[in-house]
């Protein structure tokens, strides 16, 4: 800070002074005179007082500051987002044929379960007949099958008491070696007859149950050829015009459900620590509309290229006032932080260009701190990463540097 500027304005004012306030006197003191000012004071003494505060100004600096203390404010978190349907799908045919039912115009409300498309049976009905005949034809051969299993048996019986006769009569010597090697020759093929039955009846039984796979499989056929809506919602589209032919994967109609709405948004990696799921947030909308919800999702992946994450909040939307796509400034509650309310024109820079105050430290000193900007309000800016207590300099910041001593002037009292 140059001195020379202070020296010069202050003999100037005390010259002005006396030139308007003290006339008389200053020429008395000019012809010779010994003028007294302020009682027994000459005017001599009064300029060594006035050369005495000269001095005083050249080594501190008046500013004016003001103390204040931090306070605690809600913090959010600021994105840039659109709204999104909560659901929306588009319902497309799993088999071929024609629509035979007249088509939904776009916008038009459906509930769950309505139909949207129908299309022509053909000869699915013929087929399901058919797989239901072979259904009954499969299960008539059960009972068969399983009579042909108790005649085995039967024959394993009788089987049995032959050989067991044949073996009395060998060891008592009245029946030939060739004789018992035939009864056991029965028996063994009467217990292989017994499996072949128990075979039969196994594969009547896989009868039955492919027959009514098939059935199932016709009946699933008919099934397709009704296209339901699979939830509540609006029409984004027509459904498919009637006499149209459908193939599979070609689609019927788009619906979406608005009932409730997600807000989407992008956050970036410095803000995502301050943002949890349950966080209360609202936004507004391009139309001025402000709706509030809750945080629902985070992702915890950040996008390859914008290295951002993907935040939805979920709002209300019972009225469907709000549309898919529109453009929303979403605010994400997070935890309260302590900041200081100080004025736009208080913040200075340092030779390094960074933003901060100037504080007045231990023995009336300027100290430059460096500050963190929170929020703009029209009351002022609120900042962080300073002390509790602290008194700014609020005029006069930009003709001191760290180190100079300084004449505080408070505007609001100290406490």
């Amino acid at each position: 800070m140059k001195l020379i500027p202070v020296i010069t304005a202050i003999l100037v004012s005390a010259g002005l002074y006396f030139l308007v306030f003290e006339r008389e006197r200053l020429i008395g003191f000019a012809q010779g005179e010994d003028v007294a000012v302020s009682g027994s004071e000459t005017v001599q003494e009064v300029i060594a007082e006035a050369n005495e505060d000269a001095e005083v100004a050249t080594s501190a600096v008046r500013v004016v500051a003001k103390h204040s203390q931090a306070q605690t404010i809600d913090s959010a978190v600021i994105l840039r987002g659109r709204t999104e349907a909560a659901r929306q799908v588009t319902v497309a045919s799993e088999t071929s044929g024609l629509v035979v039912s007249e088509p939904l115009r776009k916008g038009a409300f459906v509930n769950a379960g309505d139909v949207m498309c129908r299309l022509d049976t053909g000869t699915r009905e013929a087929s399901l007949a058919e797989a239901r005949a072979r259904l009954a034809e499969a299960e008539g051969r059960v009972p068969e099958a399983e009579a042909n299993v108790l005649e085995a048996q039967a024959r394993v019986r009788e089987a049995e008491i032959n050989l067991n006769a044949a073996q009395r009569l060998s060891e008592d010597g009245f029946a030939s070696e060739t004789r018992l090697v035939s009864a056991q020759a029965a028996m063994q093929s009467a217990t292989a007859g017994v499996q072949r039955a128990q075979s039969g009846v196994a594969s009547a039984k896989a009868g039955i149950e492919s027959a009514q796979a098939a059935v199932a499989s016709a009946a699933r056929e008919i099934e397709k050829l009704t296209i339901s809506a699979p939830f509540s919602g609006l029409l984004e589209t027509d459904t498919a015009e009637l006499g149209a032919l459908m193939q599979p994967g070609t689609p019927c109609a788009t619906i979406i459900q608005l009932a409730e709405i997600k807000l989407v948004g992008f956050v970036p990696e410095a803000d995502v620590a301050k943002v949890n799921v349950g966080a209360m947030a609202g936004a507004r909308l391009t139309s001025g509309q402000e709706v509030r919800g809750r945080v629902t999702f985070l992702s915890r992946s950040a996008d390859e290229l914008t290295r951002t994450f993907r935040v939805e909040v979920t709002v209300n939307n019972a009225d469907m006032a709000i549309s898919d796509g529109q453009t929303a400034e979403i605010l994400i509650a997070s935890d309260g932080r302590t900041a200081h309310l100080i004025a736009q024109s208080t913040l200075t820079l340092d030779d390094d260009g960074a933003l901060g105050v100037r504080i007045i430290g231990e023995g009336n000193v300027a100290k430059f701190m460096p500050v963190t900007l929170l929020r703009d309000t029209a009351e002022g800016v609120w900042v962080t990463d300073l002390p509790e207590s602290v008194d700014i300099i609020t005029v006069g910041q930009e003709f001191v540097v760290d180190g100079v001593e300084v004449v505080p002037t408070f505007t609001e009292a100290k406490g």
